[in-house]
């Protein structure tokens, strides 16, 4: 019997914005490198993996808010989910030290020109990022939404937390050329389009949280629908029939259905 990789811990934000002239949403994503080992050219959400530097930063309250009530793997969960969304996109969700307002998007551009690259390439540490600048990370603007784990039996799986925000004002974001080849806001509606004509290629948890995120009409109703729901874990489970495969996942975790066809996990 083969052995069952352990999965990583990870983070997405799915940063959300009002579509000017329609009743929908948008979302930030972007397409993954064709040469990454995992979602290679999948149009996803910003995120990755919990790194020791998350769990320094928790370390020390006064670089954070928000974290009250939350554990320390709740927390790193949160902590990375900014961190690389920072790194992915150049979108922070951190406050001035004083402040009760996200920091605005003429800081925002500064703090990228002078820190993303460096921290994307390991040459700095998130903590001195924030030290450096007065940061304080805003926990309190992400909220739960989905949980998802990579069905064993994969070569590489990750222990998911999905999040949602609002994106800042003004912070358009962008990718960074290297694990991202290239990067869009795009309604749940059009990705979907876009997922079926063959123009983008959407993993199986993409799409499905894509499909939710697409019934509320705006970031204020996505937002209060998500808050204090209970979030039920996916880890869906991969069989084959005539050829093809089918998952099933929980039921009650919100997704339209139990078993689905599919191409690639992603």
């Amino acid at each position: 019997m083969a052995e069952i990789v352990a999965p990583r811990l990870a983070s997405t934000i799915l940063l959300l914005r009002d579509k000017v002239g329609r009743s929908e949403i948008e979302v930030f994503m972007m397409v993954r490198h064709y040469e990454i080992d995992f979602s290679s050219g999948a149009l996803v959400f910003p995120g990755g993996s919990v790194d020791k530097g998350d769990k320094d930063i928790i370390a020390n309250p006064a670089l954070y808010s928000g974290g009250a009530g939350l554990d320390e793997v709740a927390q790193s969960f949160r902590i990375a989910a900014i961190r690389e969304t920072f790194e992915e996109s150049g979108i922070l969700l951190a406050r001035p030290k004083g402040s009760s307002a996200l920091v605005d998007v003429v800081s925002a551009k500064e703090i990228e020109a002078a820190h993303r690259a460096s921290l994307c390439e390991g040459k700095t540490a998130f903590l001195k990022v924030l030290t450096d600048n007065g940061l304080l990370l805003a926990l309190d603007e992400l909220v739960p939404y989905a949980h998802w784990i990579t069905p064993e039996g994969m070569p590489k799986r990750f222990d998911t937390w999905f999040f949602l925000a609002a994106a800042p004002p003004e912070q358009l974001g962008a990718h960074d050329g290297k694990e991202a080849t290239d990067s869009v806001w795009v309604s749940p509606r059009e990705a979907l389009e876009g997922g079926e004509s063959g123009r983008f290629k959407l993993p199986f948890p993409t799409t499905r949280n894509l499909i939710k995120l697409g019934k509320q009409a705006s970031v204020k109703a996505a937002l209060e629908d998500a808050r204090g729901k209970t979030i039920v874990t996916v880890m869906p489970v991969m069989t084959r029939l005539n050829g093809g495969r089918q998952l099933r996942i929980p039921r009650e975790a919100g997704y339209d259905g139990e078993v689905f066809e599919v191409g690639a996990l992603g």
